[in-house]
């Protein structure tokens, strides 16, 4: 099944990412494994940058139970990328971050792709509720689930 090519304007949040020489794999191209990396990396600095998210300190943290990558086609060093966010569906203690990653100027998605993230007390590990000021951060980056990509996978 081939997947329609998402683009930039599908996207609500950018972040620059510079690939690096040992991102390539000996086929000469980003290996599969970094993209989940790039995910992850887009992901957090959104938590940073829009809900204050203090990875090393705070009492709840996201825990990632589901990840997934279609490729649509390589990027190598020393590609500037840029990884677009939104979010396909926010629920009380869960989130799916949708994320695509873009060579810096193409319009059309590199890779695309899916991070769930699961709010869990630090140390227990048990589900809570995603606090006020990271849900508001998020909302504002939630789309309709009928616009988003990987709304039926």
């Amino acid at each position: 099944m081939s997947l329609p090519v998402e683009t930039r304007e599908n996207y609500k949040y950018f972040h620059p990412i510079q690939t690096r020489w040992n991102d390539n794999d000996i086929y000469g191209h980003v290996n599969n494994v970094v993209y989940y990396a790039y995910f992850d990396t887009v992901v957090n600095m959104f938590m940073v940058d829009n809900a204050g998210f203090d990875p090393h300190n705070a009492a709840a943290i996201g825990i990632c139970p589901e990840t997934h990558c279609n490729y649509h086609k390589p990027v190598a060093y020393p590609d500037r990328l840029e990884a677009g966010l939104r979010i396909g569906r926010l629920g009380n203690s869960s989130v799916r971050y949708e994320i695509a990653i873009f060579i810096h100027g193409d319009e059309e998605a590199a890779a695309t792709g899916h991070f769930v993230h699961v709010f869990v007390d630090r140390v227990t590990r048990k589900p809570v509720t995603i606090s006020k000021p990271i849900r508001c951060a998020m909302e504002a980056i939630v789309v309709d689930a009928v616009s988003s990509e990987f709304a039926e996978q």
